[in-house]
């Protein structure tokens, strides 16, 4: 058998212009960094590949010059598509300067749709994404103006309405693996998550198309154990080999972490002790209200935003809560504790782990009991702006597939931002510094998440902040919950673009602003 094995610089040579290419990884996590290196020397050096289409599910970067940033020319992509952009600012800047054609889709959707190009269905159906957006109502997932093919179609059928998303032909695929074998069969024992490389894979092949596989190590042929093979060598056309030893920049577990056995299984995470509390700052107090709601279950199925929602983990277990509930990440792992930054998308010691596609076929069936996503932007009918901000690209990444279809959605977010500084003491707050950017404004700059749409649902939805707590409710956001301390005309009416209902609300309890445990167990 002809060996698989071909340097990166040798697979770059693959990708012509033109081509559709699919750009594996999760963040910082299983990105072939290698080749994706590799296209964008040989495009600075000859201007080969160009008018590329890029199609990518999570983000893909550090936010700097790694993952799809390698695609950030001008000339070298015709079109992007992708779930998040904000990693890769080269790729995000040209989206956003309309030097490309650019769409922004959920995450959940483009890995299902992968899944379904994979099995020669037509196109992928769905309600993810409607009443944001992506909806073609609300301008159909485009980027900038010069983004003019319609790539999503509203249909009715049965009398419900749903989005069906175009599909494309990929000519490429580039992902990662651990270990491939003479055969090209592939295993992932040091990659954080299977993420949807399987799905890529098979899409590609069965579109005509390469599939490229970097990987760490090389075994015989037969020489993997077949339980633990991810991405069958019938799949798999070439293998770029990359020794992290000696390119440790190309072969990182997360660009935020060399290798670490935690997030791997070799290892398990002593979690009780290296438990530290958090300072008592406008984060944990957020995470504190928020971690009331875990109350109501005896265990409960949780999915926890990047950033502010991180803390409901921190406080549970201070708490001593940390068993009512299951962590899973959209990556793939369920249980254990999720990693956070460059390593979004691991989790330490997680119980398992399974393929991207089926964890969005679980949220999306309503397997979550109850969500934890931060909040940038909030207007008087409970919409949430996540992913664009004037020339600010984000990306809605996974945030419309779990905010549209959780049980329970709990918004964790500072009241205003841009300097806030507080002081939590005696069970009061008390504002010492006011943020100079407002949240809760008149209207959201893009809708990621559609309050009327939650209420045709019957989706409960709350809004908790460090002084204060909103409820989304028929009539629109009501303020229920007011810090001990705080004004509600000086504090909180004065630094919103609306009013919201007023009914007497409730005192938040005063545990949440005295330092050490609040008791929440007993």
């Amino acid at each position: 058998m002809k060996s698989k094995v071909i340097s990166a610089a040798e697979a770059a040579k693959l990708v012509q212009s033109g081509m559709t290419v699919l750009s594996g990884g999760f963040v910082g996590s299983a990105h072939p960094e290698a080749v994706t290196k590799a296209l964008e020397e040989r495009f600075l050096a000859d201007g080969q590949p160009n008018d590329l289409t890029v199609v990518f599910c999570a983000g893909q970067g550090d936010g700097k010059d790694k993952g799809t940033s390698h695609f950030g020319h001008e000339g070298m992509v015709k079109r992007g598509i992708g779930g998040h952009w904000g990693l890769a600012p080269k790729l995000g800047k040209l989206a956003v300067d309309g030097k490309i054609e650019a769409y922004n889709f959920p995450q959940g959707v483009l890995a299902h749709m992968l899944r379904d190009i994979g099995a020669g269905k037509p196109r992928t159906i769905t309600s993810v994404g409607l009443h944001t957006y992506v909806d073609p109502r609300k301008g159909g997932g485009k980027i900038n103006e010069n983004t003019k093919e319609d790539l999503v179609d509203l249909i009715e059928f049965d009398g419900q309405a749903y989005l069906a998303y175009k599909h494309f032909k990929p000519d490429i695929a580039i992902i990662r693996g651990t270990t491939a074998d003479e055969a090209g069969n592939v295993s992932m024992e040091q990659e954080v998550a299977w993420l949807e490389c399987l799905a890529q894979a098979i899409a590609t092949k069965n579109s005509g198309g390469k599939v490229i596989c970097q990987v760490m190590r090389l075994a015989k042929r037969n020489g993997i154990n077949h339980h633990f093979v991810k991405i069958p060598g019938i799949l798999v056309d070439h293998v770029v080999l990359v020794d992290p030893v000696q390119d440790p920049e190309l072969h990182m577990q997360t660009f935020g972490t060399q290798f670490s056995p935690y997030f791997s299984g070799q290892v398990q995470y002593p979690e009780d002790s290296l438990f530290e509390p958090m300072n008592l700052n406008v984060r944990k107090l957020v995470g504190r209200r928020a971690a009331f709601e875990l109350l109501q279950f005896d265990n409960c199925i949780v999915n926890l935003g990047i950033g502010m929602p991180e803390a409901v983990a921190n406080v549970a277990k201070e708490e001593g809560i940390r068993d009512r509930m299951t962590l899973t990440v959209e990556a793939g792992p369920i249980g254990g504790l999720p990693a956070s930054g460059l390593s979004f998308g691991a989790s330490y010691s997680p119980e398992c782990v399974i393929d991207q596609p089926y964890m969005f076929d679980f949220y999306d069936g309503g397997g979550l009991d109850i969500a934890f996503l931060g909040a940038a932007q909030v207007d008087g009918g409970g919409n949430v702006n996540v992913s664009r901000f004037g020339p600010k690209l984000a990306g809605c990444g996974g945030f419309i597939d779990i905010t549209q279809n959780a049980k329970r959605v709990v918004y964790c977010g500072s009241f205003t931002a841009g300097g806030l500084k507080v002081e939590a003491k005696d069970g009061k707050l008390n504002i010492v510094q006011e943020g100079k950017i407002s949240k809760f404004i008149e209207g959201v700059e893009q809708t990621t998440f559609s309050g009327k749409y939650a209420l045709e649902k019957k989706q409960p939805v709350l809004y908790v902040t460090e002084r204060c707590v909103f409820e989304l409710t028929e009539k629109g956001l009501e303020l229920k919950e007011v810090a001990p301390g705080i004004d509600v005309e000086k504090d909180i009416l004065a630094h919103m673009g609306f009013k919201p209902i007023i009914n007497e609300p409730a005192e938040m309890d005063s545990r949440i602003f005295n330092d050490g445990p609040m008791g929440m167990s007993k």
